[in-house]
């Protein structure tokens, strides 16, 4: 994609100005979480079993925990490290709900969450093409977003989306029980279905 401003008539080329550190990913999307995704703010670099999740948020909308995972490279599995994550989350509610009521200075109760809502995001200049098949599921909890900065301080965001015609996740053998266990708790819901109920 190519982008210019006009300057004078002229037209002149705005080029990509890459991020250098992941850090600079964390601090732009954790101080605009709200006007990006519309989350609360929970935690940054939450650890927990040794696991480091880089960003903790809350949807006030479904009542459920997002958790953002930043990637400067392509070079990673999603659906590993997606699944890992939210059975970790899944298995250890009461950690994540003391996480909320300590950093946000408010008091969620375990019936307040709708841990079926759950969803991993994950954030990165680019994606590749094996990860953009990965998500290819209607029910799959995860979010591909690529984000892009530019030489005039303009930021692109575009959400990856599933192929309209995809399979259930579900449908797919594992032996997996991180797999297991999080597809019998998280249910994702197309816009369909959510607009059959109104």
């Amino acid at each position: 994609m190519l982008l210019y401003q006009i300057n004078k008539g002229k037209m002149e080329e705005i080029k990509e100005k890459p991020f250098k550190k992941e850090a600079e990913l964390h601090k732009l999307f954790e101080e605009n979480l709200e006007n990006i995704f519309g989350l609360k703010f929970v935690k940054r670099e939450f650890s927990f079993n040794n696991f480091r999740l880089d960003t903790l948020g809350f949807d006030e909308t479904t009542k459920s925990f997002v958790i953002i995972e930043y990637k400067k490279t392509s070079n990673f599995s999603v659906i590993d490290q997606g699944y890992a994550y939210l059975s970790l989350m899944l298995n250890n509610k009461a950690d994540f709900i003391l996480e909320y009521n300590e950093s946000c200075n408010d008091s969620l109760k375990r019936d307040d969450v709708d841990w079926s809502q759950s969803k991993v995001i994950f954030v990165s200049p680019i994606f590749n093409n094996y990860q953009k098949e990965s998500i290819n599921f209607r029910d799959l909890p995860f979010e591909l977003w690529e984000v892009k900065r530019f030489s005039n301080d303009t930021v692109s965001f575009n959400n990856i989306k599933p192929s309209k015609i995809s399979e259930s996740i579900k449908t797919i053998a594992t032996t997996s029980e991180q797999i297991k266990i999080v597809n019998k708790e998280v249910v994702v819901y197309t816009e369909e279905e959510h607009l059959s109920k109104s």
